[in-house]
């Protein structure tokens, strides 16, 4: 019986021990990390720029990763204190009124992505023509933004060149913004295609994902910094999301050992809200760290190393701290 309850007692304290180790480690790591956002939160370092005016910033959500419908997507989004999502032009017409329905009941503002697969050329530059020319002229809301994930590649210039020449057109007859983004196995895949594409399309803006490149290139791109700023000029979305030499996303931005990564893509995106300042306008950024297989996962089971909601949430806060405080 003595035996017993010594068992019993141990087992006792063996579960409150646990219990307030994590209770002690989760308190120690929710400092850290608030201590991590003001850091990097504070305008030291920043270029000294008086803002313009008309000058406006809105931070997005991704419903990448997300487990649930669109209604309760939207919910979450507005509880978090985003501005709006940016979501995939649904072809189906039911998910196009479960979209919009949601938009209405949790007021937000809506981006668009719009893209093509086909790898023949024909085929994918019809299929790009008919999904952006819905997502531009769909009765429901619309958009303050199109992001395309424009051509790829294995185009040769021409037919990528095509993406752009109609993009142009849309543009300019229905006066919504459209941007081509620097995302890997499209046109834009690598600092010097993007750099050709720029110098021969005065127009041409940018959503600006600069994790692809440090992956394409294996660097944090000291040696592509004149295409880099070149691009840094045609910016008017960024998806936020922090890469590094061997992949497009590290494990979690608030780590120490990502400290050089993050202050990297920082001074990037620094230069864009610049930029925006100076001269006015709209500057949207959509936090975009990804589920498994972005985000790296335990063998097997899959589960990931951290929280991608988490996370965006974490640098959605941090960037309008450091460029609205």
């Amino acid at each position: 019986m003595d035996l017993i309850k010594s068992i019993f007692n141990h087992s006792l304290y063996m579960s409150y021990s646990r219990r307030n180790f994590i209770q002690t480690t989760t308190s120690a790591t929710t400092a850290l990390l608030l201590a991590s956002l003001e850091a990097l939160a504070d305008k030291k370092g920043q270029p000294n720029t008086d803002m313009n005016k008309n000058f406006e910033l809105k931070v997005l959500a991704t419903d990448w990763g997300f487990k649930g419908g669109i209604d309760a997507y939207c919910a979450q989004v507005k509880k978090e204190g985003y501005d709006g999502i940016e979501i995939w032009w649904p072809l189906e017409k039911t998910k196009q009124e479960a979209l919009f329905a949601a938009l209405k009941k949790y007021p937000l503002d809506l981006g668009l992505l719009v893209s093509g697969d086909q790898p023949d050329f024909r085929d994918h530059l019809d299929h790009f023509k008919k999904m952006i020319g819905e997502a531009a002229h769909n009765t429901y809301q619309r958009p303050i933004y199109i992001n395309c994930h424009s051509g790829r590649d294995f185009f040769n210039f021409e037919e990528n060149q095509a993406f752009i020449d109609h993009t142009m057109e849309l543009s300019a007859q229905t006066g919504i913004l459209i941007l081509h983004e620097t995302h890997r196995s499209r046109m834009l895949f690598a600092a010097p295609a993007a750099r050709h594409f720029i110098e021969k399309n005065p127009g041409l803006r940018i959503t600006f994902d600069v994790s692809h490149w440090t992956n394409v290139h294996n660097s944090l791109l000291d040696d592509q910094q004149a295409s880099v700023d070149l691009a840094l000029e045609r910016v008017d979305h960024i998806h936020v999301r922090v890469g590094h030499p061997d992949g497009p996303q590290v494990r979690d931005p608030r780590a120490p050992e990502w400290d050089e990564c993050v202050k990297a893509h920082l001074a990037w995106w620094d230069k864009v809200v610049a930029l925006k300042k100076q001269g006015g306008g709209r500057l949207t950024i959509l936090t975009e760290f990804g589920p498994p297989d972005y985000m790296p996962a335990l063998p097997y089971t899959r589960q990931p190393l951290a929280d991608q909601w988490a996370i965006n949430v974490y640098m959605m806060q941090l960037l309008r701290k450091r460029y609205l405080s």
